[in-house]
């Protein structure tokens, strides 16, 4: 079976967004416009089709990433039906919320380009500067879409005056608005110079004409700073310029191509999704100056046998190797992968190589999605996004690949939850769902933690806010008919140390026969961050939070125990010396012991380390960590006096203000645990009429009288 499709015709791309900017519903207009759906769903009346869980539907927000395959004819195409000249998309329509950032963040290592929508009225919104951030780690290309152009308030040169100030100078209008708020009627295309109306039933009739004379000079001006960027990423282009040779149309196409596959240039555009307006033109858009996965570096990893690193190049001849970057259950067909291949083939029916894990497996049936709908495909070919169906042991971030020629790409780093709560099945048959209900989900989910407290044999859940593991208990009822009891949310401290301390330690058991002996030295101290770069030696294990140096000398230790020894210490790290949270920052050394040829043993080295790990933490100042959210309320102006010295009383600092349309917008840097019910709060505050948002910003250290009530209420 060969490709149906030409690669380079092929566009991997990604809707991103702050909540509430129109999203979902640019991506509906996207699937009217490809021909995907013959009617277009509206999020306010619950029927779109990228939000097609029940409770996204209710919430009339995105929950989990959607995956969507439709084709695309560009608007000046006069033989729209021809499939050879029409573009395959996979577009991904990615959560607004914050609660939800991991399915940004996964989304955006697979994707090769990102269409950013604003709102007109509020412009770069906190969680806008999150997904770009995200976007600019993963070296995504993007354009930008401004949209609601309208609402009452809004005004496309504000919100493009935030994308240049708070996320990037390299932002530049490809486009003007014709009117705003009420009088909208269209765009102005800035290389072409015409201006584009939208007209039919749902705007799907585009009509291009000259432009009006009330805009030709604000076109013109615009024109030329848009010229000057583009022609600068181009040596010969800018000379020709500046002798007054301006280049053609197609070369300056050409151009902006190259610099926006580099990240040099954003181009912006501008609409309204919901009034029909503007979508096609950024369709061209993503056709015209998005990269085909051969437009692409290859595709780096490291051999898992050599430990050298390997290169895959996008072809269909290149030995097979995919992403799997997200897993859903999926209520008809069980199990989904969804996974993105970088280089070569794969048959339903064949067995694959997962490297990260090291097993094999046999792919059952491969789907490609229409959101909730899926096609059956025999072949999936490179540069395609597809889900396979029965894969049992490949988790998210897994490597798929030929067991011939294996390679491990590298993992998606996801963010560590923030809030707890205790759960419990409500009945005795409940038990045994939830145990397997909770497994799936944290399959699903990476920001999505189970863990046990040893002391009660409770279960606690883990996720990135309230709403997340709302969200998720609400899941547990509905997918898996598990009822569930659950506690009130709880904020997931951490403990560190400040100091340093050195520990000798023995551990000698002696009960008649062969006894017990483990004898360590370890020191610790606080572990700052360290440079990714930098060469981290060959007897050091360095994670995140932990490090581990082993400097035994002349075999004091012998080797055999100091896997042990480690081993020791992790486990305790679990549980901290103060309150009893999971440890964090820390680095151990061990540099001295000694060991009994009779009654040394690897269980007797474990204790010994765990014991002397946990009496130099107590020596070594230890201390409780809490998260610290980055917070946005925009409020109207009245009430800012009041929310201000609100979120004061909550131990936050305020850092800034600005205007956001016709309000004002605080931000402020607060501890979660004052944040629990806040939007409850808010809304009494202010009539009804303040919006908050907040994320995971750093972890700091707990003042004294609060961590005392925190020991305290954990005794």
């Amino acid at each position: 079976m060969n490709r149906d499709y030409p690669l380079e015709k092929v566009r991997n791309f990604g809707i991103f967004a702050h909540v509430d900017a129109g999203k979902t519903t640019t991506s509906e207009r996207v699937l009217f416009y490809t021909g995907s759906q013959h009617k277009i769903g509206e999020v306010h009346e619950g029927e779109t089709t990228t939000d097609w869980m029940e409770q996204e539907r209710e919430r009339g927000i995105t929950i989990t990433a959607a995956a969507i395959t439709c084709f695309w004819s560009k608007t000046d195409e006069p033989d729209k039906k021809d499939m050879s000249k029409k573009y395959r998309f996979n577009i991904i329509d990615t959560p607004g919320h914050i609660d939800f950032t991991a399915e940004v963040k996964r989304s955006m290592r697979v994707l090769d380009g990102g269409v950013a929508v604003f709102d007109g009225v509020a412009g770069v919104e906190p969680q806008s500067e999150t997904n770009w951030r995200y976007a600019d780690e993963a070296a995504v290309p993007r354009v930008c879409f401004i949209n609601k152009l309208d609402r009452t308030g809004a005004s496309f040169e504000d919100s493009y005056k935030s994308i240049l100030d708070r996320l990037s100078p390299k932002a530049v209008r490809a486009q003007i608005p014709m009117g705003a708020e009420s009088d909208f009627e269209g765009v102005i295309d800035l290389l072409t110079m015409k201006a584009y109306t939208f007209s039919g039933n749902m705007g799907e009739e585009v009509t291009a004409s000259e432009i009006p004379a009330e805009y030709l000079e604000d076109a013109k001006k615009y024109r030329a700073e848009f010229v000057e960027r583009i022609v600068s990423n181009d040596d010969e282009a800018m000379n020709a310029y500046l002798e007054g040779n301006e280049p053609d149309l197609a070369t300056l196409k050409k151009i902006l191509r190259k610099a926006v596959i580099a990240n040099e240039i954003f181009p912006v555009y501008t609409g309204s999704a919901l009034k029909n307006k503007g979508v096609q033109l950024v369709l061209d858009a993503v056709v015209d100056y998005f990269p085909s996965p051969l437009d692409l570096p290859p595709v780096t990893g490291i051999n898992p046998k050599t430990d050298e690193p390997v290169e895959r190049h996008p072809s269909d001849d290149e030995p097979f190797t995919a992403l799997a970057f997200k897993l859903q259950t999926d209520p008809f067909v069980g199990a989904l992968t969804f996974f993105r291949v970088y280089s070569g083939t794969v048959s339903a029916g064949s067995y694959i190589y997962n490297s990260t894990n090291g097993t094999k497996e046999r792919i059952g049936r491969i789907v490609r999605l229409q959101a909730d709908k899926r096609e059956e495909v025999e072949k999936v070919f490179t540069g395609e996004i597809a889900a396979a169906v029965g894969l049992k042991d490949t988790k998210t971030s897994h490597t798929l690949c030929d067991e011939a020629n294996p390679i491990v790409l590298e993992q998606i780093v996801f963010p560590e939850p923030v809030v707890s709560l205790r759960i419990e099945p409500a009945t005795k048959a409940d038990q045994e769902k939830m145990g397997i209900a909770l497994r799936k989900l944290s399959d699903e989910d990476p920001t999505f933690k189970v863990s046990s407290d040893e002391e009660t044999g409770e279960t606690i859940i883990s996720g990135m806010g309230e709403l997340h593991l709302e969200i998720l208990v609400d899941r547990m009822k509905r997918e898996f008919n598990v009822t569930a009891n659950v506690g009130k949310p709880q904020v997931a401290y951490r403990e560190t140390i400040m100091g340093n301390a050195e520990v000798d330690n023995k551990y000698i058991k002696q009960t008649g026969g062969k006894g017990q002996y483990g004898h360590v030295k370890i020191r610790v101290k606080h572990l700052e961050p360290v440079d990714p770069e930098a060469k981290i030696a060959k007897n050091v294990t360095r994670e995140d939070h932990f490090e581990f140096i082993n400097n035994i000398k002349g075999g004091v230790i012998p080797q055999e125990y100091i896997p042990a020894v480690e081993k020791g210490i992790r486990e305790s790290l679990h549980r901290g010396v103060l309150a009893g949270y999971p440890m964090v920052d820390i680095s151990v050394e061990l540099y001295d012991g000694s060991f009994h040829e009779v009654d040394s043993s690897e269980i007797a080295f474990k204790i010994a380390a765990s014991q002397a790990f946990q009496e130099a933490t107590q020596k070594a100042k230890p201390v409780i960590l809490e998260p610290i959210m980055n917070v946005e309320v925009v409020v109207p102006e009245q009430f800012m006096g009041d929310i201000t010295g609100n979120l004061s009383s909550k131990r936050g600092a305020i850092e800034g203000m600005e205007d956001r349309g016709m309000n004002k917008a605080i931000h402020a840097k607060v501890p979660l645990s004052e944040m629990f019910g806040y939007t409850t709060n808010l809304r009494s505050m202010t009539e009804g009429r303040g919006g908050m948002t907040m994320e995971f910003d750093h972890y700091e250290v707990v003042p004294t009288n609060v961590a005392n009530d925190i020991i305290a209420s954990r005794k």
